[in-house]
């Protein structure tokens, strides 16, 4: 083997001194890279991307109703003689209301009530007879039932004869007059309606998929007429839904005091979904030209964020996207705040 010359071998030492001499001075540098900014001067306050979990609630329609109500309408056909009311009228429990003329009704009861006189008369005498012998015990038997029978009539005849008047049933107010006097009222036929005085009530018609998750007792929002929110409490919901509309009929007591009358026009807001949505505050946004941004705090750096946002309310804004749940950002951005640029935090 050929030896290497010591004059080309000193050289070659010597330059491999010098490269391990640089090579280890490198990796002892802790100057910054020239591309990377200086540490921004002042702490700066952060925030945490947040989530927020909120039930939507949708709005039905409802209308305010009475409690107890009732639609009074005749049993007997006649025309109406007697109508002694008025709208708004306050009335008690068995008031006259309305009277109706039917003269075959009162004829068949005075009919009735003269048989059984007479069948009673005929049934004292025969028993007289039985008693001295000139009767027999059959013919007392056959008039004991004839008496039974014609008394039986007379009860329907009074029956009768006593649906001719129409009587509150219950302290109320009449909220509905249908008819008026002279009119031919017809069995089954509306005359007016009566409203008790007391609690009322909201009802609604609330969609299948919503009705499913509501309980009696539950607690929802009602809006009356435009202006004032009540809390209500669930007090019938029907055990089966329309075929038709598919929803469900439900009724919601007002509370005492309610400012409500019958009739009125209400809202009811029912749990619909739960929204999921990120949130950050207003001032942690920024515009960067079309677009918007936040600044991430990782690693001590303030790296740039490209973000898209959504609704705002109460100084927070909705991240649509960019950000993800935890991240920690800058609070409020300053004007000289530049992306990856080293950042103290407040408070550490």
């Amino acid at each position: 083997m050929k030896s290497i010359p010591a004059s080309i071998r000193l050289p070659a030492v010597a330059g491999a001194i010098v490269i391990l001499i640089q090579a280890a001075g490198c990796g002892n540098d802790t100057r910054r890279p020239a591309d990377e900014p200086e540490p921004y001067p002042e702490a700066l306050a952060t925030a945490t991307v947040r989530l927020v979990e909120e039930t939507r609630m949708q709005e039905l329609p409802g209308t305010v109703r009475p409690a107890d109500r009732a639609t009074l309408a005749p049993k007997v056909m006649g025309v109406i003689t007697e109508f002694p009311v008025e709208l708004g009228q306050r009335v008690k429990r068995g008031e006259r209301l309305a009277r109706i003329a039917a003269g075959e009704i009162a004829a068949r009861a005075e009919q009735a009530r003269v048989a059984h006189v007479q069948a009673t008369r005929d049934l004292e005498r025969e028993t007289e007879l039985l008693d001295r012998g000139a009767a027999t015990p059959e013919s007392v038997r056959n008039l004991e039932d004839r008496v039974r029978m014609t008394q039986a009539s007379v009860d329907e005849a009074e029956t009768m004869l006593s649906y001719t008047r129409i009587d509150a049933p219950f302290d109320g107010v009449v909220s509905r007059i249908m008819a008026h006097e002279g009119d031919l009222a017809s069995p089954g036929q509306p005359l007016l309606e009566l409203e008790r005085d007391g609690n009322l009530r909201v009802e609604a018609d609330i969609p299948d998929g919503l009705a499913r998750n509501l309980r009696r007792g539950d607690t929802l929002r009602v809006l009356l007429d435009g202006e004032t929110t009540v809390e209500a409490a669930l007090a019938e919901i029907s055990a089966s839904a329309d075929a038709r509309t598919r929803t469900v009929p439900v009724k919601l007591d007002l509370p005492a005091g309610a400012p409500a009358r019958s009739g009125m026009f209400a809202r009811v807001f029912v749990p619909a979904e739960t929204i999921r949505r990120l949130e950050v505050p207003t001032g942690a946004v920024t515009p960067f030209g079309q677009i918007e941004r936040v600044f991430v705090v990782e690693g001590g750096h303030a790296r740039m964020r490209i973000i898209r946002t959504g609704a705002q309310h109460n100084g927070l804004v909705e991240i649509l996207a960019g950000l993800s749940e935890g991240e920690r950002i800058v609070a409020h951005p300053p004007p000289g705040l530049r992306n990856n640029q080293p950042v103290t935090l407040a408070g550490q």
